[in-house]
């Protein structure tokens, strides 16, 4: 089975800016606004509720036929059926990780703003990495910073997709796609926002390529 490639608006979950009533309408408007991925992240450590709504999600993007990524949480990934798990430097070995969703699952590594790490993942079978945050973020204001000419490295570098993350706007985006990202992640710049439906298509149109 072919993997859903890494590529476009990749809309990243936050409990700080959605309310757990309003989460599945959310995802959806991002979603119909062209987010090609979508993550849920929720640090929170009630099981049951991130299980009742990684559930959801999951279901949701199954009908629209969009990867539904958990963050750092691999047997929630395995219960719920996800697409698959992003990790992060705490969480378990991508190998465990494989091992545990399978060859088909597609898993993400955080590589922060260090290039050996994401040859690392390469190496170990990551199907895209992540670098940032690249400007500052108002979701992480004190994460580490990646510079775009890093970007730039990683694309000679690499082979697989690389997501750009952290404080990415439609303005500042298409430095980052010049410079080969593959993905924006993006937060607040879409959940954070009145209207998600449009915030998303702002981001989506980036990807669209002009008309000759």
């Amino acid at each position: 089975m072919n993997k859903p490639p890494c590529q476009g608006l990749y809309a990243i979950t936050d409990a700080l800016l959605i309310p757990d009533g309003r989460l599945l309408d959310a995802v959806e408007q991002a979603l119909l606004g062209g987010a090609r991925l979508i993550q849920y992240r929720d640090k929170s450590g009630d099981a049951a509720r991130r299980l009742t709504q990684a559930r959801m999600l999951n279901a949701l993007c199954q009908r629209y036929q969009i990867p539904l990524i958990i963050n750092d949480d691999v047997e929630l990934a395995a219960e719920v059926g996800a697409a698959g798990v992003h990790l992060g430097k705490d969480d378990p070995a991508l190998t465990t990780a494989r091992t545990r969703l399978g060859e088909n699952a597609l898993i993400g590594v955080s590589c922060y703003n260090r290039l050996d790490l994401a040859l690392a993942a390469e190496q170990a079978g990551a199907d895209h990495v992540a670098f940032g945050a690249i400007f500052p973020s108002p979701t992480k204001p004190t994460e580490i910073r990646a510079s775009i000419a890093l970007l730039r490295e990683a694309r000679a570098a690499l082979r697989i997709p690389i997501v750009a993350i952290g404080g990415i706007t439609p303005d500042n985006a298409p430095l980052l796609l010049d410079v080969g990202a593959d993905a924006l992640a993006v937060v607040s710049g879409v959940f954070g926002q009145p209207d998600i439906r449009a915030a998303a298509a702002r981001y989506a149109t980036l990807f669209i390529p002009p008309s000759p």
